[in-house]
């Protein structure tokens, strides 16, 4: 019998398992891909308060570290879902089941790609999914942006702040976001907008060197020069197996109030993976904290 069992090994389960064990809990973490989700592909991490520069994968490694120091136990296998029996909740994977008295779901979230010709391969040298990870090494460079939303509109205004020129790709000939976000963009003079058109290809060979565009209008492919690309075409939650233990929102995310309690009492949300403004390394372990807090509170309570 587990305190606390933890699906999802990324920064918020794992900072889980650490505030767990801390209280004394007997904590597992189940992972079915790879321990430190997807900050394990960033570079070089440098906006973490009190470490001024780390790699992504140092970072999870060492979050996980010092989680199996403090005696969380972790295992590798694929969850398949959830059964409640009242005072004891079993999380269900191919292989195991693991009677827990509280649950947290720490299951992220996967940026939405392009598709494009050498996108992964790029990925980490030029192809980016966090303009506020990523941004501060492209200090004087010019940048694309593709998307369409909100989340592209503050990726564009965040870079022309350090970007010598940032173009906004946008497969429509006008954008989805919010108007105010439109005119905040046009008013800066170093930002392009490209509209109706689409990313056909990524050319590099060790770094991003030029975008092959299609312009959707005239069926023409043109070539843009940028050091860098920031796709925000959207993140895709992972929540589906829950969604008849807790409720979703019509994007998918899991509703969870400040505290991370679900509507489902005893089960916990962590990380990107729930409905928040923010989705930071910083805020990933801030939620990762607080749910292992409030499952040791329920804990508790459920023993009076």
């Amino acid at each position: 019998m587990y305190d606390i069992g933890i699906i999802g090994g990324g920064t918020a389960g794992m900072t889980a398992a650490i505030y767990g064990q801390r209280a004394g809990k007997r904590t597992v973490i189940i992972e079915g891909g790879t321990f430190g989700g997807q900050i394990t592909s960033s570079p070089n991490v440098e906006n973490y308060p009190g470490i001024a520069s780390v790699s992504g994968s140092e970072f999870s490694m060492n979050l996980l570290d010092q989680a199996m120091k403090l005696g969380a136990e972790t295992q590798m296998a694929q969850v398949t879902g959830i059964r409640d029996e009242g005072e004891v909740k079993v999380i269900v994977t191919p292989e195991k089941e693991y009677p827990c008295k509280s649950i947290i779901l720490a299951t992220g979230v996967t940026h939405r790609h392009l598709g494009a010709p050498n996108e992964e391969r790029l990925t980490g040298a030029g192809v980016s999914y966090c303009a506020t990870c990523d941004g501060m090494f492209f200090r004087g460079k010019e940048v694309a942006v593709v998307g369409g939303g909100n989340t592209a509109f503050q990726d564009a205004e965040f870079l022309s702040n350090y970007c010598s020129k940032v173009y906004l790709i946008h497969r429509r000939d006008e954008f989805r976001g919010e108007n105010s976000g439109v005119k905040r963009l046009e008013e800066k003079e170093n930002v392009e907008f490209i509209l109706s058109t689409t990313v056909k290809e990524i050319v590099g060979e060790s770094m991003v060197e030029k975008l092959i565009l299609n312009d959707k209008k005239t069926g023409e492919d043109f070539e843009l020069r940028v050091d860098g690309v920031f796709v925000a075409v959207g993140q895709i939650p992972k929540n589906e197996l829950f969604e008849d233990v807790v409720t979703l929102d019509d994007s998918g995310f899991i509703l969870a109030s400040e505290d991370c309690q679900t509507s489902h009492s005893g089960i916990f949300a962590a990380g990107d993976c729930r409905t928040k403004e923010v989705r930071q390394l910083t805020t990933a372990a801030a939620d990762g904290a607080v749910a292992a807090l409030a499952a040791c509170k329920y804990i508790a309570d459920q023993s009076l």
